[in-house]
C-alpha cells in the first residue's frame, strides 16, 4: 500500500492559504469543520467582498466566535474604492493582504479588476507596507479565451506585475496548469503559488461529468495535474497549500440553471492531499520515497507560513496532527442542525485517511 510508512507520523498542523468560509448559516455549518482537516490557520474570502478594514475585523470576530482554536488571517478585496490610505490602515490593523479577481472570471467576481494599471498606486503602497497580493490568475472568457486557456493567458500579467513591483509578495492562487507552475518558478522569491487538494486529483473529464468537481479555474489535462503533483512534492518553497474550498448549497450544484463554481474540500483538506499523492504514486507519477514527512510539512504548513511571515510567531503555539490509515468515509452530505443548509463534500462516500490532534 503506497505511503504506508506515514502511518502514525506526526506533522505540524496544516495552514490553508485560500478558503471560502461564507457567512450566516453556511458559515455556521462549515467553520466548525476546519480542524477536522488538520488545519489551524486559514486565509478566508467572503461575499459580499470585504473592502474596508472594519468589515474585515468584524468578519474575523464572527469566525472566532464559532471556532476560536483557528487563526484567521484577513484580507481586503481589490476594489475601485481602495486607496493608499486604506492599505496603511490595513497594515496597522493586522490585515494580511489584498485579493484580486479579474471581473467576471469566477463566482461572485463581478466587482473585480478590469485594468490592473489602475491599481499601481495601491500595489506601490502594498509593497511599502509588506502586504501580500493574492491573484486569481485567469482572464475573462471572451474571443478565443475559454475556461481551458484563461489561466495561461493571464500569466504575462503575473510576470509584468512582478517585474514592476519586485519586492511585492505575490501569490498566484489555485494553480491548474504546468504553464502556471513554470511561470511561478521563473519569478523571483517574492512570488509563490498555491495548489488545491482537488486540482491534485481531478482533470477536465471529472468536472465535465460531475458538478461537484466543477470550480474556477477548472481542472485541466492529466499532464497539468501531474505537474501540480510534482510541484507539491518537490520541496520547493514557492509552492504551498491553499484549498480554495468553496461550499455552495446542494441545490446550487445539483439542480440550478447555472451550476455554481466551487468544490467543498474543507473537512478533509489534509486527507485529500494524502489521497492524491498516494494515487500519484500508484500511477507512477511520483515515487513513494519522495513523499516524506519533511515534504508534507513543507507543502501543507511550513512553506506557506514562512512566505506569510508567520513561522517565528507560530513556533510559540505550534500544534501537531497524527496521520492514520484507519480510513474513514467522507459523508454524502453535511447538514446544518436545522437542515436548512446542505453541502455536498468532494469525494463524497469515498474512504480517506484519518487524522487526530497530538
Amino acid at each position: 500500500m503506497p505511503l504506508q510508512e506515514l502511518e502514525g507520523v506526526k506533522l505540524a498542523a496544516a495552514a490553508d492559504f485560500h478558503v471560502h468560509l461564507r457567512d450566516g448559516a453556511m458559515m455556521e455549518l462549515v467553520v466548525p469543520t476546519i480542524r477536522h482537516g488538520g488545519v489551524n490557520t486559514v486565509y478566508p474570502n467572503l461575499v459580499p467582498p470585504i473592502t474596508t478594514v472594519q468589515h474585515a475585523l468584524e468578519y474575523r470576530s464572527r469566525l472566532e466566535a464559532l471556532e476560536p482554536r483557528v487563526r484567521y488571517l484577513m484580507s481586503l478585496y481589490l476594489h475601485e474604492s481602495m486607496t493608499a490610505e486604506t492599505i496603511i490602515e490595513a497594515k496597522k490593523s493586522g490585515i494580511t493582504g489584498v485579493k484580486s479577481y479579474p471581473a467576471g472570471v469566477t463566482t461572485n467576481s463581478s466587482s473585480g479588476v478590469v485594468d490592473y494599471a489602475t491599481y499601481y498606486p495601491i500595489f506601490e503602497e502594498m509593497e511599502r507596507q509588506g502586504l501580500i497580493l493574492n491573484l486569481h490568475g485567469e482572464c475573462p472568457s471572451k474571443g478565443d479565451i475559454t475556461v481551458l486557456s484563461a489561466e495561461e493567458r493571464f500569466l504575462p500579467t503575473l510576470t509584468e506585475l512582478h517585474e514592476r513591483f519586485p519586492s511585492l509578495r505575490i501569490v498566484l492562487e489555485h494553480l491548474t496548469t504546468a504553464a502556471a507552475v513554470e511561470a511561478v518558478k521563473r519569478c523571483g522569491p517574492t512570488v509563490a503559488g498555491t495548489i488545491t487538494a482537488h486540482h491534485l486529483s481531478i482533470i477536465v473529464d471529472d468536472w465535465a461529468g460531475d458538478p461537484h468537481c466543477f470550480c474556477k479555474p477548472v481542472a485541466k489535462t492529466p499532464a497539468d495535474r501531474d505537474a501540480l503533483l510534482r510541484a507539491a512534492a518537490s520541496g520547493d518553497p514557492k509552492f504551498f497549500f491553499g484549498s480554495d474550498s468553496a461550499p455552495h448549497p446542494a441545490g446550487a450544484k445539483r439542480g440550478a440553471d447555472k451550476i455554481a463554481a466551487g468544490v467543498y474540500t474543507q473537512p478533509y483538506t489534509t486527507q485529500l492531499v494524502l489521497d492524491a499523492l498516494e494515487q500519484a504514486c500508484e500511477n507512477g507519477v511520483l515515487k513513494q520515497e519522495d513523499i516524506t514527512r519533511n515534504v508534507l510539512e513543507g507543502f501543507m504548513s511550513r512553506f506557506g507560513r514562512a512566505f506569510y511571515g508567520l513561522d517565528e510567531e507560530e513556533k510559540k503555539t505550534k500544534e501537531f496532527i497524527v496521520l492514520s490509515k484507519a480510513e474513514e468515509r467522507i459523508p454524502d452530505v453535511l447538514r446544518s442542525n436545522s437542515a436548512d443548509v446542505e453541502v455536498v463534500p468532494f469525494r463524497r462516500k469515498q474512504m480517506t485517511w484519518t487524522l487526530s490532534w497530538a
